[in-house]
């Protein structure tokens, strides 16, 4: 839940957890951490402990059973939860305020002690054969997809007959057709001199009738 405050607490238990069983049936186990700080004295050169902070801590469902089965007055721990404020009317009738802490994960220090620690298996199927914490499949499955009514297995591994499958192979490469012969320089050389030449025939046919002599002065020279 968003705006929550989260926290770690270390320090030690000042009682043995307490379980209890609430109206809906859930257990919840309470206990108390006091966590004291200790700053060194440089005047003495020894260490000492500052005011003690004692949060009470609430553990539910099967959290809670194992911090009854495992943990006891005096050890020191590690809490990380969320902290919770509920008010109260005490016996003299005042209105009192508590923090509470929701534990979400909780263990042994090792800082100054040792520990072994014990697998359990879980009821709400997330424990592997032979090892907790694991995903638990049910009987029979092998991780795979099962299928619903009539399915079989063998038949779906081997069909029956397999697909035709189109051809992979490129298409034939392209032949490109014969390339149209450009007029190269040459030729338009003599175009050119043969378009001339002819103009200058058309020029020399016009001055033909000029250079013919005139019949009718052959004619007068025989008269006289």
């Amino acid at each position: 839940m968003a705006g929550e405050t989260i926290i770690t607490v270390v320090g030690n238990l000042t009682a043995d957890p307490e379980v209890r069983t609430i109206g809906s049936g859930a257990t919840v186990t309470s206990f108390t951490v006091a966590s004291t700080p200790r700053s060194f004295n440089r005047e003495t050169n020894q260490w000492e402990d500052g005011q003690a902070l004692f949060l009470r801590c609430s553990a539910w469902r099967a959290l809670g059973d194992h911090v009854a089965q495992s943990l006891s007055k005096g050890m020191r721990v590690i809490v990380t939860g969320r902290l919770s404020q509920h008010s109260y009317q005490a016996q003299d009738g005042s209105q009192r305020t508590s923090i509470d802490l929701t534990v979400d994960e909780i263990g042994p220090s090792l800082r100054y002690a040792t520990a072994q620690v014990t697998r359990q298996s879980s009821a709400s199927g997330f424990s592997g054969a032979g090892r907790s914490g694991g995903f638990s499949a049910p009987a029979g499955n092998a991780g795979g997809y099962q299928g619903g009514a009539g399915y079989n297995r063998a038949a779906s591994a081997a069909p029956a007959s397999a697909p035709a499958q189109r051809s992979l192979r490129p298409p034939p490469p392209r032949i490109p057709g014969p390339r149209r012969r450009r007029r190269t320089t040459g030729s338009r050389h003599s175009e050119a001199a043969a378009t001339s030449a002819g103009r200058e025939t058309i020029r020399n046919s016009d001055a033909l009738p000029n250079a013919l002599p005139d019949p009718s002065a052959s004619h007068r020279r025989l008269g006289h």
